[in-house]
């Protein structure tokens, strides 16, 4: 067992011991103490034991069932494969196959689809014999697919000293604001989530799982707000852990009195950009928030914001166990808890991560990030613009729900724009982008857009299966578009 894994599990056993009766995990209904934690990860330990298996997936919604499977994997030195929800089913089938998955424990609604994928039934568990080679990096904790710019998910595999010292990490940087209830709000097949949740038990706090059909998420962006501000309001957690666009949802309903954020003390954000005017909306409506950074490539966070140490605009300082250095180029290169390997492929053995990122530091050791380097397009006029900069500016308004920017080779840049309501008018919109505008310099900022009479979604084409913008696909399809407005002006001219 790895020094990190009898670390945890030591905690864990010292928690059962130390706070028998204390809350650890609460549901849908289910609430279980750390004691009894505790025993059922045990018990499910030996149930793994039994099976003999090296690669477990997990494809179950959030909850007390999920969260004592992917510690029972953890701590019995296998090998855990957590589908994400929004994933579509030939993404499953494509995981599953890749990893050599040979024991699943999924939910109902799956029952046809594993069937169908060779899977036969075995109690609670989907069981199927693989062939062949396994291509694993020895020493693979977990696996964590991401769907990428492309359909094809690329599996990263990960070891347990890896992720659980990033858990301990983060635990360590909330502990002044001492949170005791977590809620997880993304999906724990989500790396972020699910090492957000080790570090709430790591700190012997309350761990709520509800269900994604409870907090009203469907898919990758589907909110149902009355429900999940319900859920909040009855749970009152004191951390949670945010996308931007699920932190915008609640500034907004928090500026229009619709939520109250007065028990959270440890907010953080990251999965994407934030916009700098968000924060400062977020902290003048009372939401502790600290923003973050990191890649599953390096287990998740490699950066963040603290109470004793945060700037707004920047990703923070780089957490204790990470060293980060700028390329010439401005690429952010990290070193510690890196990958072990892509699934598939040779084994990862720079200590030097790549990350595709372009940053830059201020003088006192804030990382401020630039956009991704091979998303950044030249203006005609020879400028340098990430696009993920300044459509995180438009969509973190109120009436912008989706946006993509282009101005490779043209003098000004062109957004295709879909709004948050259908009853959101043209003048609201532009309203939206002049306010963008203002925070941006001139060479960046939004010249003409382009309402979308459909927004991007997976099923179009137009989004991978977790919500990212297919690129090329977008400027292909709408071309047409995000050039003729500057032809026409050079015509006219």
């Amino acid at each position: 067992m790895s020094p990190e894994i009898e670390r945890f599990k030591q905690t864990l056993r010292s928690h059962a011991e130390r706070k028998t009766n204390a809350i650890a995990i609460w549901g849908d209904h289910l609430k279980l103490d750390y004691a009894t934690l505790y025993a059922e990860v045990m018990y499910r330990q030996q149930r793994l034991r039994d099976e003999n298996v090296q690669v477990v997936a997990l494809a179950l919604d959030n909850g007390v069932d999920a969260m004592l499977w992917d510690l029972a994997v953890l701590f019995e030195g296998l090998t855990c494969l957590a589908l994400p929800p929004f994933f579509t089913p030939a993404q499953r089938k494509h995981c599953l196959k890749q990893s050599q998955a040979a024991l699943v424990i999924a939910e109902p609604a799956l029952e046809a689809e594993l069937q169908t994928g060779g899977y036969e039934k075995n109690g609670e568990f989907w069981r199927r014999t693989f062939n062949g080679p396994n291509r694993m990096p020895e020493g693979t904790a977990k696996l964590t697919f991401t769907s990428g710019t492309t359909g094809t998910p690329k599996g990263v595999c990960l070891s347990a000293e890896s992720i659980l010292r990033v858990a301990r990490e983060l635990d360590q940087a909330s502990k002044p604001t001492d949170p005791q209830h977590h809620l997880a709000l993304l999906p724990l097949a989500i790396l972020l989530e699910n090492i957000g949740c080790y570090a709430a038990l790591y700190a012997g706090a309350k761990l709520s799982l509800p269900s994604q059909k409870t907090l009203g998420i469907e898919g990758a962006s589907g909110v149902d707000v009355p429900r999940l501000l319900g859920c909040l309001a009855t749970r009152a957690p004191e951390s949670v852990i945010l996308v931007p666009q699920l932190l915008l949802l609640l500034v907004s309903a928090a500026e229009q009195k619709a939520f109250s954020p007065y028990s959270l003390r440890f907010a953080a954000v990251g999965g994407a950009r934030v916009s700098e005017d968000l924060l400062h909306r977020a902290r003048r409506a009372g939401l502790p928030v600290y923003e973050g950074y990191g890649l599953s490539e390096c287990a998740s966070v490699v950066c963040l914001n603290r109470p004793e140490a945060r700037r707004a605009g920047s990703v923070g300082r780089p957490l204790p166990h990470v060293e980060i250095r700028l390329a010439d180029d401005g690429e952010v290169l990290i070193k510690g808890s890196t990958l072990l390997g892509y699934l598939g492929q040779a084994e990862h053995c720079d200590e030097w991560w790549p990350s595709g990122d372009l940053g830059e530091f201020d003088a006192e050791g804030f990382l401020y990030l630039k956009g991704r380097k091979k998303h950044q397009f030249v203006t005609s006029y020879g400028r340098n613009v990430n696009p993920e900069w300044v459509e995180s500016e438009l969509t973190q308004r109120r009436d912008i729900a989706q946006a993509f920017v282009y101005g490779e080779a043209m003098p000004g840049n062109h957004a295709l724009l879909w709004p948050h309501r259908l009853d959101c008018t043209d003048a609201e919109l532009a309203a939206a982008v002049a306010q963008a505008n203002a925070a941006l310099p001139n060479y960046a900022q939004v010249h003409h857009w382009t309402r979308l009479a459909q927004p991007f979604t997976s099923a179009n084409g137009l989004l991978t299966a977790n919500g990212r913008p297919r690129r090329d696909a977008i400027v292909e399809q709408y071309r047409a578009q995000l050039t003729n407005a500057f032809f026409s002006e050079e015509s006219a001219s």
